[in-house]
């Protein structure tokens, strides 16, 4: 079993916009990743930089499955997700670097 904190987050552009499922074992630092755009692909192309949604698990294995079920779900489900923890779709990359 990895020790490691693993996460899925979900990112956005804009309320109701463009959505990226993502994991990553950093989130701080992957969010940042996303926000300077300093890695090339979706997030970039499509300017998705705000952390809308995340989830904290103990294991990776974990954290895969969990982002593998997310992206196979609709985009209302998505949508949800965001809207239980972040109903004002806040950036919550800034409450994470308080």
């Amino acid at each position: 079993m990895n020790n490691r904190v693993s996460y899925v987050y979900i990112m956005f552009n804009f309320r109701n916009g463009t959505l990226y499922t993502g994991v990553t074992n950093n989130l701080i630092r992957r969010v940042w990743e996303h926000k300077s755009k300093t890695v090339d692909g979706f997030t970039k192309k499509y300017n998705v930089d705000k952390l809308g949604y995340y989830e904290i698990f103990a294991d990776i294995t974990d954290a895969i499955q969990r982002e593998k079920q997310i992206k196979g779900g609709s985009r209302k489900a998505k949508l949800n997700l965001i809207e239980t923890m972040n109903p004002n779709w806040e950036d919550l990359y800034y409450k994470l670097i308080q």
